[in-house]
């Protein structure tokens, strides 16, 4: 019985802690992520996503990986600041769902300018890392 109490002690112990070690993954992979949207990054973007993306904007629109990457290299979508906050992150095995709000200025088509939308994203753990497989956009309530 003792043996049954220690061996269960042990393998919770092992999954809260792989549980935290992906979380600090995704943390990770999402600075990554909007670090490569600021540098208009397509190799670095191109290899976090998903061949299967799903790229959904406030507006309605949702993108295929290849619209998605097309958007930065046309420079209809061009990113200079992006600053995340509140964001949460839950992980279900190798799933995580992230939140959080993005606030940002821009310059889409030579044009600058600013947004603020609460953003969902889910991200799969691959052998070459977290995946971005979809995203959605809202507008937040004023």
């Amino acid at each position: 019985m003792k043996y049954l109490f220690l061996l269960t002690m042990l393998i919770s112990s092992s999954l809260i802690y792989a549980q935290r070690s992906y979380v600090e993954q995704v943390e990770k992979a999402v600075a990554r992520f909007t670090k490569a949207m600021e540098d208009s990054d397509i190799k670095t973007l191109s290899r976090m996503t998903s061949p299967k993306l799903t790229y959904g904007h406030s507006s309605g629109k949702v993108e295929t990986k290849q619209e998605f990457l097309q958007t930065f290299k046309s420079g209809a979508t061009d990113f200079v600041k992006i600053n995340i906050t509140g964001q949460t992150i839950d992980v279900s095995g190798t799933t995580a769902i992230v939140r959080h709000l993005l606030d940002a200025d821009t310059n889409d088509n030579n044009k600058p300018g600013h947004v603020t939308l609460k953003v969902m994203t889910v991200w799969q753990k691959q052998d070459a890392g977290w995946v971005l497989l979809a995203r959605q956009a809202v507008k937040p309530a004023h």
